[in-house]
């Protein structure tokens, strides 16, 4: 009996010394499915107005090419799926038509600018402080509207990274086809479509783990090493690839309960980001405990120091000058 006891005992503890059990261990400590669920309320909100804002700036730009509209709302799809309604039976919480018929000009557009602005860069600030606190970081004492001017600067960047991998997806596409055409593939066959569909998710991986690292260095404000950034990144990434291939199940699933049928997709919506802004703190927390384990450390930058004038005793004292005799 006390051999059983005492093997039973080494195998939790062997199992507590995981990587991965540390890891949650950690993120329960430092109440990150709390950090999670407000960012993911926060999330939601910015993202209705955000669209809203967009549309309106680059509708024109974006309606123009065909192509280019495909391709920006299948990104936008994947990345949030059950966010728009393309009018193909999946439903949406955002009708497609009424995106492109939205103008900045008016009440509205001031209206979803200043949400923008007000729900995005609170969203930073809080997954700033959330990231800070698992690396062990004190909180940053930047200027407040430096650190909102660079809040600011990450919102545009999402933005032009959707677009940008909008714009990937198309060559991409492009480029596949003239390969199969030159290979004399079939663009319709199932080895076709299952090579693009791998490279699709390949360039989607590359793109979060690139967006996960920037994330973590803009928001730790100080140097992480590179070999533990990266690879953290990459699970995270992994993560947000898997989220996105299960996206119409994990959205849809609210739908199947006739009791929240007249807000299933709002709910959908707020669970998607709730687990997205799970991976994401996940994601941190891996990345700090893997730091630790190599024995490294997240170091926070030196605060720049500023010039005093000396004490009033290490003055020197102007002397007075005896007129001339």
């Amino acid at each position: 009996m006390k051999s059983i006891i005492a093997t039973i005992r080494l195998l939790v503890k062997r199992i507590m010394a995981w990587r991965a059990v540390r890891v949650f261990q950690l993120y329960s400590q430092r109440n990150g499915p709390i950090l999670a669920g407000g960012l993911s309320l926060t999330a939601l909100y910015s993202v209705f107005a955000a669209l809203y804002v967009g549309f309106a700036v680059l509708g024109l730009v974006i309606e123009s090419d065909p192509g280019f509209k495909d391709a920006v709302v299948s990104t936008l799809s994947t990345s949030v799926p059950g966010l728009i309604d393309t009018g193909n039976g999946s439903g949406g919480a955002i009708k497609l038509s009424a995106l492109f018929q939205s103008r900045v000009l008016g009440w509205s557009g001031i209206v979803a600018l200043v949400a923008v602005l007000v729900t995005a860069l609170s969203w930073f600030a809080s997954a700033r402080s959330a990231v800070r606190e698992f690396f062990e970081l004190p909180p940053d004492t930047t200027f407040f509207l430096l650190l909102k001017l660079k809040d600011l600067g990450l919102v545009i960047a999402f933005g032009a990274v959707t677009l940008f991998s909008a714009g990937l997806s198309i060559f991409s596409t492009s480029a596949l086809g003239f390969v199969f055409d030159l290979l004399g593939i079939d663009r319709e066959s199932g080895f076709a479509v299952t090579v693009a569909r791998i490279i699709g998710l390949l360039i989607a991986l590359a793109i979060d783990t690139a967006v996960l690292a920037a994330l973590y260095r803009v928001l730790a404000a100080t140097r992480i090493p590179p070999r533990q950034l990266l690879f953290g990144s990459l699970l995270g990434g992994i993560g947000l690839g898997v989220l996105k291939v299960l996206g119409a199940t994990i959205v849809g699933g609210a739908s199947k309960n006739p009791l929240l049928a007249s807000f299933a997709v709002l709910l959908g919506l707020l669970v998607w980001f709730g687990l997205i802004c799970q991976v994401i703190l996940l994601t941190a927390t891996w990345i700090a405990v893997d730091v630790k384990d190599h024995g490294e450390s997240i170091v926070p930058k030196p605060a720049t120091k500023s010039v005093r004038r000396p004490p009033e005793h290490h003055r020197p004292r102007a002397r007075a000058v005896s007129p001339p005799g």
